[in-house]
């Protein structure tokens, strides 16, 4: 018995507390696959921008060779080996660096900005999961309401028709609702089942029940640009650095290069009193300037692929601007409806529970027959269904709405 007492201690919890919508998006933040999977993107063009900025830098080169000349005349050594190090720095490249560099800054700034983007429209997916399953909870609480009743009804009905105080008829119809109740309340749970699982699967951890959460009802100031959006900008700056890199192959290269060698010999010649000598060490510095004339019009080819590029995302970025102003006047109109929708469906509801009420009375004293009463039992049921849905409506128009005024959805979830 203690056993089962301290088990009972410790799955309590489970069913005490909910998991709040601020938790869920929390989680899915870090635990979410596709989130770690676009950090670890983000992470990468993080190390491509301190590879281009490594060119900045000299090189140094480490290199050697032997090479065995069967043939060797009389006044060359049988065997030669070398070791060298070479020092290189490119002290103008036209800009490539420059460019370079740059467009890694800015394809590492689309990919933070991707990531924003994702992490903003999984919080909406999950807000809108998060609610949903609010509604088909409230739906089903109102069905098993309604199954109580029913099957009180049934039991009755039945004690009826055994003491000839009603007929078969009258059962069936009562059995009838109540089986088309059952189906119903079945269909729910596994839409609950459902909705559970692809939250559970979006934030990375099994679902139990949820915790009652709302949204701020201040309205956004003005509308700023969502992640998505300014991802594309950057994207589209990367490709104008591209272009300038290509630009770069106009204009001279110039480099210096310091290579110090050492040498070996093995047989080497001997001529008696005539003396040979070997080089056994140099040093070479060089400086290069190139300068490309002509290639038959390939730099301006690929300037003018990257820069169709850059004008197919000036499309897009302009045609998701325009979408974002149109969702969100949307949003704004589907916050008015929501809130319409509420004040009938309360109407609704305190109509339907107040007739609910005074035909059951009427039910009871024998003035109403089963079909009235079943009626407005089915009535009040949904009803009651109807304006709990209308509240998550009214949370999940809330969250379109922030989102596309380009606020954070968690940001504008109220505190307990």
């Amino acid at each position: 018995m203690p056993n089962l007492n301290r088990i009972l201690f410790l799955i309590m919890p489970l069913f005490i507390y909910g998991d709040s919508l601020r938790e869920l998006i929390e989680i899915a933040e870090s635990k979410n696959d596709l989130v770690i999977a676009k950090q670890l993107t983000q992470e990468s063009k993080a190390k491509e921008l301190d590879s281009k900025n490594s060119a900045y830098f000299p090189t140094l080169d480490l290199g050697g060779f032997y090479k065995r000349d069967d043939d060797a005349s009389p006044f060359q050594p049988g065997s030669t080996y070398s070791g060298y190090a070479k020092l290189s720095y490119d002290i103008y490249d036209g800009g490539k660096r420059s460019a370079r560099v740059d467009k890694s800054k800015q394809i590492l700034l689309a990919s933070e900005l991707d990531t924003k983007a994702f992490k903003e429209s999984l919080a909406l997916q999950i807000t809108q999961d998060f609610f949903t399953i609010k509604s088909l909870e409230a739906s089903l609480k109102a069905k098993e309401e309604a199954q109580t009743t029913l099957k009180e009804q049934l039991i009755k009905i039945e004690r009826f028709v055994k003491a000839k105080m009603a007929t078969s008829d009258d059962l069936d119809r009562v059995q009838a609702d109540f089986d088309t109740n059952t189906y119903q309340m079945e269909s729910i749970k596994f839409q609950i089942l459902s909705s559970k699982s692809s939250i559970s699967l979006k934030v990375g951890k099994n679902i139990h029940t949820l915790d009652d959460s709302s949204f701020s009802k201040m309205r956004a100031e003005h509308l700023e640009k969502l992640d998505a959006n300014k991802a594309l900008i950057a994207q589209q700056r990367s490709i104008e650095y591209e272009a300038e890199s290509i630009d770069s192959f106009y204009y001279p290269h110039i480099k210096i290069e310091d290579t110090y060698s050492i040498y070996g010999y093995d047989e080497k010649p001997n001529l008696g009193a005539i003396p040979i000598t070997f080089l056994e060490n140099q040093n070479t510095l060089m400086l290069t300037l190139n300068f490309r004339v002509f290639d038959y019009g390939a730099i301006s080819d690929s300037k003018e692929t990257v820069l169709l590029a850059s004008k197919a995302l000036s499309s897009q970025i302009a045609f998701q601007t325009k979408e974002q102003e149109m969702q969100f006047i949307l949003a704004s109109s589907r916050i008015q409806t929501a809130k319409v929708k509420i004040l009938s469906s309360k109407s609704a509801l305190n109509a339907a529970t107040n007739a609910f009420e005074t035909i059951e009375k009427k039910y009871n004293a024998g003035i109403v027959d089963y079909i009235i009463y079943l009626d407005s039992l089915s009535k009040k049921t949904s009803s009651k269904a109807l304006y709990e849905s209308g509240l998550n409506e009214l949370e999940i128009a809330y969250a379109i709405y922030y989102y596309y005024s380009g606020k954070n959805i968690k940001g504008e979830l109220q505190c307990k």
